[in-house]
């Protein structure tokens, strides 16, 4: 008995129209696109939210020209302030080398860094109280670009800011050689130096040897 394996039906063949799906994809892209864009009020708030972001920059930049950056230090039993653009660095007081025939407020010389810089200081300067040396003494590295010397400090205290609008032109009680190379005092009684004046001044800078 022979078998007979029937014969698989016919495949109709459809032509595939590429124009309906170019039409098909065209529209799904454009919805994808107006999906994406905002609409009105969406630009609004878009735009309100630049314009607050952008409002926001000037502010804070005006709030940092209304303060000033310091080194807070003692000095004294005195607080006292440098503005810290003038602040190369803080360094130990170590090695301090006297200076024959300068003035009683050169302290010396030390090598920070490999740099010989002279030691100020300054409570000798203003005639302040004299306190000893002890191991919280810090030198104040202060730079212009013609300048560098070392500030004396008791001790370091920190860095902050000072309202700019709180520093009080002077006191009563700071005169004489100290009231000129102040920039002001604070409602906390924090003395505020000028540090330009101080790295300029000719009583401090020493231009040449003094007789003994």
């Amino acid at each position: 008995m022979s078998t007979h394996k029937p014969a698989a039906p016919k495949t109709k063949k459809v032509a595939t129209d590429w124009r309906a799906i170019h039409r098909r994809l065209d529209t799904v892209r454009a919805g994808i696109e107006r999906m994406g864009a905002p609409n009105a009020e969406e630009t609004q708030r878009i735009l309100r939210t630049r314009a607050q972001t952008l409002a926001q920059e000037p502010v804070k930049a005006e709030a940092a020209a209304e303060s000033l950056e310091v080194v807070e230090f003692l000095l004294a039993y005195e607080k006292y302030a440098v503005e810290s653009r003038y602040v190369r660095e803080v360094y130990p007081l170590e090695n301090l080398t006297p200076l024959p025939c300068t003035p009683a407020f050169v302290l010396g010389i030390v090598s920070v860094r490999g740099e010989i810089t002279s030691v100020i200081d300054i409570k000798k300067f203003f005639d302040l109280p004299e306190k000893g040396l002890t191991d919280l003494n810090q030198v104040i590295v202060l730079q212009t670009q013609d300048m560098v010397f070392g500030v004396l400090a008791d001790a370091i205290l920190g860095v902050r800011h000072l309202s700019l609008a709180e520093i009080q032109p002077s006191l009563p009680t700071l005169t004489g050689i100290r009231e000129k190379y102040l920039r002001g005092v604070t409602p906390e009684r924090i003395v505020v130096l000028d540090a330009e004046k101080l790295l300029t001044g000719e009583q401090i800078i020493v231009q040449e040897q003094v007789a003994g």
